[in-house]
């Protein structure tokens, strides 16, 4: 079943720890993930994404009003139910990602507020990796298709 969701944000790391930086729009490549992306080489995580609607779900259960940006993700995403989705094509403005799998919340989750990391845990709130199929540039406002 096809769904259709809309790019709300984006943001990268220049390297592991860094504070995100939030950008209007983003080159992605084969090669490289998001551009200025640390992790944009590693071949199953090139770029993360999140669902805003996952990220609201784990702030009711903090009860805190979190910005995204704590999930450290690069994507963030609205429309669009990520759970089970591996081996599924996430189209994103003119590029396509094959999602790889479930992000794995880490320990980091929790030096950002406590109890994140276990919030993130159930029902893939932590969002998903992906690896870049065709690349191009995203913007804000681009239309989603699962």
């Amino acid at each position: 079943m096809k769904q259709t969701g809309i790019l709300l944000d984006i943001g990268v790391k220049i390297k592991r720890g860094a504070p995100m930086q939030l950008l209007e729009n983003v080159t992605v490549s084969e090669n490289s993930g998001i551009s200025n992306d640390y992790r944009g080489k590693s071949e199953k995580r090139q770029v993360t994404v999140l669902s805003d609607e996952s990220w609201e779900s784990v702030c009711t259960v903090l009860s805190a009003n979190l910005d995204w940006t704590n999930r450290r993700a690069n994507l963030l995403i609205s429309g669009i139910e990520l759970q089970n989705s591996k081996g599924r094509l996430l189209k994103i403005g003119n590029v396509t990602l094959e999602i790889t799998g479930e992000t794995t919340p880490c320990k980091l989750m929790d030096e950002n507020y406590p109890g994140l990391k276990n919030a993130l845990e159930p029902n893939w709130y932590g969002g998903v990796t992906c690896k870049v199929i065709s690349g191009g540039v995203i913007k804000k406002g681009n239309k989603v298709i699962l």
